[in-house]
């Protein structure tokens, strides 16, 4: 047992930090850096959460990222990664291309990151729309300008200098960003002649996520060109993998297979925790970085709360319109390589026969990735690793494999039929090399991640959750209101992304460091010299690769 109420005078203060997720290992890295004597409770086998992968028949599924932003030296989000040793020793795979959207008739558009170059691929398509897209491009030179990457410090926190020079980046672009930000995608793509482009423009991030405006498109694409958005090698499970070695390096334990079931309080103030088991962990500060709504209702009990978390975990948690919806994935091995002038991502608008046939599709539209594109392993030599997505109902699936197991596997294998129809109507005789098909529902990601409803980012942005969530972090300090040593950390409390969960354990440590008199502390992973919260050391370069 671990005892925080034995600690002499002089010794560190303990923490526990609940979950191995990207925001938990960030909270357990950065709190080791800064003086405290840490341990992480895991209940599954692996850190990572939603970040993650696994292995069949020489075949590696790689479940989370897409693109990373963080990925480019030279600013705050690199340093967050750099910091957490997420990125050591990787090359990073770079697209020249965000995605390729493909209708039912085989016409096509490719979303380039460079503006020139997405300017002249789109006039060639539909001349007549000549305005929105000189907009768009328009639009997306200038946050290719900009350098705003708010993750190192939360903002009741920062110092005037900090303050200061977030005004010098934010106010000359402000009406770009306001105009951007009140402007959403649908609305714009709208303006469009061309069919194909009203109906590709909302697919740029692969599926519509249906609420979001012009500027996170923008953002992300310009990080993109400026090779700060690309692919770690390694995957998800590598970086996960990666940011656990760091923690540990820096003195860190993680305890798998280990379940909390709840968090010990007395007299108001959280003092340990208790596993399944009844076994007893006790520290001085206890940050929850797991599900949002199980840390409220679960580890607590309810007995904790404030008009921030009641509306988010009671009001807000079960309106599909605020979650990320839950995502079916099929993943397919294959004995055989694609052409070259393969797209590595491709969204497939889908007839209205071919989207009834999956089940419980939200859109009419399929994600085909080529993932052994991403990064070397994925798929033995001469092989393919391909990942096919749609937006799915979480409640159906929750529902069939509650109430008819039979019919829940028979879904799945339906899932699975049509890809493999899907793939040989795209390269006839591709069937014959399947090796291995996998598919996982919402509920998959439930059970073996805890994540409420398989959502894999969890709030929406630009929602009002998302407005929620950043009082959170700006007015409770990522708090209870009326429980001490206790925090909140991850995408429940800070946001989807997983730069926003690294950076939330950042924030986090920095917040419970002035409750515990530490001082806070960070340093680039493998550097000898810390530094304070703005004082960036020398950064290696990353080897980039340009993949067309």
């Amino acid at each position: 047992m671990w005892h925080a109420r034995d600690r002499a005078e002089g010794d560190r203060p303990r923490v526990i930090v609940i979950g191995a997720g990207v925001g938990g290992l960030s909270t357990g890295c950065y709190a080791q850096m800064s003086g405290a004597e840490t341990r992480i409770f895991e209940r599954h086998v692996q850190p990572g959460g939603c970040c993650t992968a696994w292995s069949r028949q020489g075949y590696v599924f790689d479940y989370c990222i897409e693109w990373l932003i963080g990925t480019g030296p030279g600013n705050d989000a690199n340093q967050v990664w750099r910091e957490l040793g997420a990125l050591d020793g990787k090359t990073i795979t770079n697209f020249e291309m965000f995605n390729t959207v493909t209708d039912e008739f085989g016409r096509s558009v490719t979303f380039y990151n460079d503006p020139d170059r997405l300017e002249q691929h789109l006039l060639a398509i539909s001349p007549a729309d000549a305005r929105p897209i000189r907009a768009f491009c328009r639009d997306l030179r200038r946050f290719a300008a900009i350098d705003l990457y708010p993750f190192l410090t939360p903002p009741p926190l920062r110092t005037p200098r900090e303050r200061l020079a977030t005004l010098r980046t934010v106010l000359p672009a402000f009406l770009l960003f306001w105009r951007t930000a009140a402007t959403r995608m649908e609305r714009f793509a709208d303006r469009f002649e061309d069919p194909l482009l009203r109906r590709a423009f909302p697919l740029i991030f692969f599926q519509a996520p249906e609420v979001f405006p012009l500027l996170p498109y923008l953002f992300n694409m310009a990080c993109a060109y400026h090779l700060n958005a690309g692919f770690p090698q390694g995957g998800s499970l590598g970086l996960a993998r990666s940011v656990e070695e760091r923690y540990t390096r820096l003195g860190g334990r993680v305890d798998y297979r280990a379940r909390v079931a709840r968090i010990l309080v007395e007299n108001d103030r959280a003092i340990g925790v208790e596993l399944r088991g009844g076994e007893r962990h006790f520290a001085d500060h206890i940050v929850s970085a797991c599900d949002g709504h199980t840390t409220i209702h679960g580890l607590l009990g309810g007995r904790y709360t404030s008009p921030r978390v009641d509306r988010l975990f009671r009001d807000m948690v079960d309106r599909p319109e605020l979650l990320y919806p839950g995502v079916v994935s099929a993943f397919v091995g294959l004995s055989r390589e694609f052409d070259a002038a393969e797209r590595h991502s491709t969204t497939f608008l889908l007839s209205d026969e071919e989207s009834a046939a999956l089940p419980s599709a939200l859109q009419k539209s399929m994600v085909v990735q080529l993932r052994s594109r991403y990064a070397d392993g994925f798929a033995p030599p001469g092989h393919s690793v391909v990942h096919c997505t749609y937006f799915s109902d979480y409640t159906y699936w929750r529902r069939l494999r509650s109430t008819d197991r039979k019919a829940y596997w028979a879904r799945k294998q339906e899932v699975a039929d049509f890809v493999r129809a899907f793939l040989e109507r795209r390269h006839p005789g591709v069937g014959a090399d399947i090796d291995v098909i996998e598919v996982a529902s919402p509920t998959t990601t439930e059970r073996y991640t805890g994540t409420r409803g398989g959502s894999i980012l969890g709030w929406r942005s630009f929602t009002d959750a998302d407005d929620v969530v950043t009082g959170l972090v700006d007015k409770d300090r990522m708090r209870l209101p009326g429980l001490a040593g206790f925090s909140m950390a991850g995408q429940w409390f800070s946001g989807g992304g997983l730069i926003r969960a690294a950076s939330s354990g950042r924030f986090v440590t920095q917040f419970l460091c002035r409750e515990l008199g530490l001082e806070f502390r960070a340093w680039e992973s493998g550097g000898t010299e810390p530094w304070h919260q703005g004082k960036l050391g020398r950064l290696p370069q990353l080897e980039h690769r340009r993949v067309r």
